[in-house]
C-alpha cells in the first residue's frame, strides 16, 4: 500500500492518510476557514469518509496520494498535502490544505515541498501541477516559495485561477528543476 511512504521535515511528519484520521479529516474539511477555497468547498462528515476510503486506494494504484500532516514533537494534526490525478486533465495535482491556527508557520511550504519532492524522486512523476485561486495570496507563495513555476490562467465558476508546475526530467539529472521548458504545455 504506502510502505516506505512516511516522510519527515525538519518539524513535521507525513504519513499517508488512513482510517485513524478520519475525524482529524471531518474537522478540517469541514472548516470554511480552511476548505472553502477548495475544489468542492466545505465536506460533511459523509462526504470526507467517501474521499478517506478513496484516498486510501490511491496509495495502492498509483504509488503516491494524500499525507496527513503532524507536527513532529506533538503528533497534533494540522492538516493535509498530497498529490492526485487531477479531474480536469491537467495531470497530477499537489494539494495541500491546513487548519487555521496551523497556518502562517511556514508548515504549508515545508509539507508541500517534500510532497512536491516525494512525487518527482520517488514516485517518478516528471510533472505536477497546481492550482490555486488568483486571490489567494498565500498558496501563490508556497508554490512559487517551493520551486513551481506560474503558467496560464482559467476560469473556473467565475473565479480566475492560477496553473503552476514544476517539471523534472526522470532518470537524467533528477535533482535539476527545469523552467518553462517549451514542450509543456502550461
Amino acid at each position: 500500500m504506502s510502505a516506505g511512504a512516511e516522510l519527515h521535515t525538519g518539524r513535521l511528519v507525513l504519513r499517508p492518510v488512513s482510517w485513524h484520521d478520519l475525524a482529524d479529516l471531518v474537522e478540517l474539511k469541514g472548516d470554511a476557514r480552511a476548505y472553502a477555497v477548495m475544489l468542492g468547498g466545505v465536506r460533511s462528515a459523509m462526504q470526507v469518509a467517501e474521499e478517506l476510503a478513496a484516498e486510501i486506494s490511491e496509495w495502492g494504484c498509483h504509488g503516491y496520494g494524500i499525507w496527513a500532516i503532524r507536527e513532529s514533537s506533538t503528533e497534533r494534526f494540522v492538516g493535509v498535502t498530497g498529490l492526485q490525478p487531477r479531474l480536469d486533465g491537467r495531470g497530477v495535482g499537489l494539494r495541500f490544505a491546513l487548519l487555521p491556527d496551523a497556518q502562517r508557520r511556514g508548515y504549508a511550504s515545508e509539507a508541500a515541498g517534500a510532497a512536491l519532492r516525494f512525487g518527482h524522486e520517488r514516485a517518478g512523476l516528471s510533472r505536477i501541477v497546481a492550482v490555486a485561486r488568483e486571490d489567494n495570496i498565500s498558496s501563490r507563495q508556497v508554490l512559487g516559495g517551493i520551486g513551481m513555476t506560474q503558467g496560464r490562467s482559467f476560469e473556473r465558476d467565475g473565479i480566475q485561477m492560477l496553473l503552476f508546475s514544476s517539471a523534472r526530467i526522470i532518470g537524467w539529472m533528477m535533482t535539476n528543476p527545469i523552467r518553462n521548458p517549451g514542450n509543456i504545455d502550461e
